[in-house]
C-alpha cells in the first residue's frame, strides 16, 4: 500500500479516472533498446509506477497554484506514473478537459497527440494544399496526425492495414493505401511531408517518394537492441546533408501551450481520439502487453 502523495507548491493532486499506454511506456518497462536504461534505470525502472498520460479530477492543490481549482476535470501527463489511483502533477502539465469529452478519451490524448502536433505543425511545417503521407495511420500517433494534417488543410494519404482503411478515411485522409496489397514506395506519388510511424521501408525507398524539398520524419522508435534507431538516424542525417530533402527525427517534449492547443482542437471537433481497447487498472499489465505486441488501432486506455 502506497500513501496518497501531497502536492508541492506548484503541483496538484489528481484523482485519476483514466490513463493511456503508449510504446514509450513499454520501452521503459522492458529496458529495450538498452540505451533507454541510461535515463530510466540500468537494472530496473527507477520509477515504480508506469505510465505518463492521465485524466481525472483535481483533489488538492499546492499553495502557488493559480489556474486550477479543486474539482476541475483535467488531462495531461506526469513523470511519477499514471497507472495508479492518484498522481502528483505540476500545474503546467495539465489542462481542463473539454466539457463534452469523456475521461477515457481525454487520457488518450497527451503524448500521442502532442507528438503528432509537433511533427506535423512544427517539424514538417505543413501548409494548406501540401501533400502529407502518414504511415501507421490507424495507430496512436498516426490517427491524430491524419486529423491534424487534414485540419491544417493538407491533402493527406494514410497507410494502414485493410481492416483500418475506412477508419483512416473517416479521420480525414483523402487517400488510403492498404500496405497488405500495395507498396507505398511504388505508388508514383511524391509527398511534401512524410511522418513514418512504422519505418517498414528502407530510408532510400522512402526518400524516393519524398518531394525534392520535402521533410521525412521517422518516428517508430524501433531499431537495434542496444541503441535503437540511433544508428539509422545518424546515417540518415549524414545523407540529408547532401540534399534539399530534410530528414528530421525528433523527440516530442510536452508543453502546456500545446496541451491547450489540443484542448481547443478537441472542443471544436477537429480531432477525436480513437480508442482501441479499455482495461481496468487491475489489468494494466495486459494493457502494456497489448501495446507491446503492436498494431493497436488508436489508443489503449486503462480506467479506474
Amino acid at each position: 500500500m502506497i500513501d496518497v502523495p501531497s502536492p508541492g507548491p506548484r503541483e496538484v493532486l489528481v484523482k485519476l479516472q483514466a490513463a493511456s499506454v503508449h510504446p514509450g511506456d513499454v520501452f521503459i518497462m522492458t529496458g529495450r533498446p538498452h540505451i533507454v536504461r541510461l535515463a530510466f534505470g540500468l537494472r530496473r525502472p527507477r520509477r515504480q509506477t508506469p505510465g505518463m498520460d492521465l485524466s481525472g479530477v483535481v483533489e488538492a492543490i499546492g499553495r502557488d497554484i493559480d489556474s486550477l481549482r479543486v474539482g476541475d476535470r483535467v488531462f495531461g501527463w506526469t513523470t511519477t506514473g499514471s497507472l495508479a489511483e492518484y498522481a502528483r502533477v505540476p500545474q503546467d502539465n495539465l489542462a481542463l478537459i473539454p466539457d463534452h469529452l469523456p475521461a477515457d478519451q481525454a487520457a488518450a490524448v497527451p503524448t500521442s497527440a502532442m507528438t503528432a502536433l509537433q511533427a506535423i505543425r512544427d517539424i514538417a511545417k505543413v501548409l494548406p494544399g501540401q501533400t502529407v503521407l502518414v504511415t501507421g495511420a490507424s495507430g496512436g500517433v498516426g490517427s491524430f496526425a491524419v486529423q491534424i494534417a487534414a485540419a491544417l488543410g493538407a491533402d493527406v494519404t494514410g497507410v494502414c492495414s485493410s481492416r483500418n482503411v475506412e477508419l483512416v478515411r473517416s479521420l480525414g485522409a483523402r487517400h488510403v493505401i492498404d500496405y497488405e496489397t500495395t507498396d507505398v514506395t511504388t505508388s508514383g506519388a511524391r509527398y511534401d511531408a512524410i511522418l513514418d510511424n512504422v519505418e517498414a521501408q528502407p530510408l532510400a525507398a522512402m526518400r524516393r517518394i519524398l518531394a525534392p524539398a520535402g521533410t521525412l520524419i521517422p518516428n517508430s522508435g524501433n531499431g537495434g537492441r542496444w541503441i535503437g534507431p540511433l544508428g539509422r538516424i545518424v546515417a540518415g542525417r549524414l545523407r540529408s546533408a547532401l540534399t534539399r530533402q530534410r530528414l528530421r527525427p525528433f523527440t516530442s517534449l510536452g508543453t502546456r501551450d500545446d496541451l491547450l492547443a489540443l484542448a481547443a482542437m478537441l472542443s471544436s471537433g477537429r480531432i477525436t481520439p480513437v480508442i482501441d481497447r479499455t482495461y481496468p487498472l487491475a489489468e494494466a499489465a495486459e494493457a502494456l502487453r497489448h501495446v507491446a505486441a503492436g498494431h493497436t488501432r488508436g489508443k489503449v486506455v486503462v480506467t479506474l
